[in-house]
């Protein structure tokens, strides 16, 4: 299994949600959790899908950290969930259209890159950008 399968996944996620954004986490070549954005449905502008997939595997484990677990993210990791990231400790986030990308599909973003947010925190975390960018990109043009 490849970074290219489990972000096909998360893609699969991304068209269950109200916008499409969509997560998995990965631990040992396994999925373990998986969610999509959910902010309109739950009246929650925290339930990006990070957020979301996060908040289930920790409830389903019952600890906070997340150590060794990698998420994939359709779209770049917002500040929020950036730092949502780093407060869980995931050791590696991969994501497919960058902050930049969905800014030029008129996408609402604040414009902080994950690794801005990662270099200015405790954390170390590794940062693989776009896998399966143009496929993440056209979520938004269908």
């Amino acid at each position: 299994m490849n970074h290219e399968y489990f972000m096909s996944l998360a893609i699969e996620e991304a068209k269950k949600g109200d916008a499409p954004y969509g997560a998995v986490i990965v631990k040992d070549n396994q999925v373990v959790a998986r969610a999509y954005n959910t902010v309109a449905r739950d009246c929650d502008p925290s339930a990006h899908a990070e957020i979301n997939v996060i908040r289930r595997l920790t409830t389903q484990i019952n600890k906070f950290s997340l150590s060794g677990y990698s998420i994939y993210t359709t779209g770049e990791p917002c500040p929020m969930c950036a730092a949502a990231c780093v407060w869980s400790g995931i050791s590696e986030i991969v994501y497919g259209a960058s902050i930049t990308d969905l800014i030029s599909l008129n996408q609402s973003q604040i414009h902080i890159y994950c690794e801005e947010v990662i270099a200015k925190s405790f954390s170390n975390i590794t940062v693989t950008k776009g896998v399966l960018k143009q496929e993440c990109m056209s979520l938004f043009t269908v």
